[in-house]
Parts: C-alpha cells; structure tokens; sequence
C-alpha cells in the first residue's frame, strides 16, 4: 500500500484509481486474486510504475 500511496502523493494515480486499486488488493487474499485485477486497473498501475521508474534502483525520474 506504500507504493500505492506514493503513486497518489506524486499525482500519478487519482484519488478514485488509488482508492479502487487499493480496495481491490485488501479483498483479493491472495496473489492469484489479486492477479485477476480488472484490466483497466492493471494499465493504470502499469502506467504508474513506468512513470516511478519502479525498476530503476536510483529512484524515480521527477
């Protein structure tokens, strides 16, 4: 939920995405579940990640 957070906090989810995203991880239980995430939430998370640079190990690009 941190990454979550921090994906709001720099304006890369809305509040609605963050909230939705977030509600769907706390109900899932378990990876499978959350793996079955409706499309248009995995693309905006997807997007989110390539904007943080998640990958990167120097951090995010801002």
């Amino acid at each position: 939920m941190m990454l979550l957070d921090e994906m709001l906090s720099l304006n890369l989810l809305t509040a609605d995405q963050h909230h939705e995203i977030g509600a769907w991880v706390r109900q899932a239980r378990t990876p499978e579940r959350i793996l079955q995430m409706p499309p248009h939430l995995w693309k905006v998370l997807e997007q989110a990640s390539v904007l943080l640079d998640f990958d990167n190990p120097a951090g995010p690009l801002h």
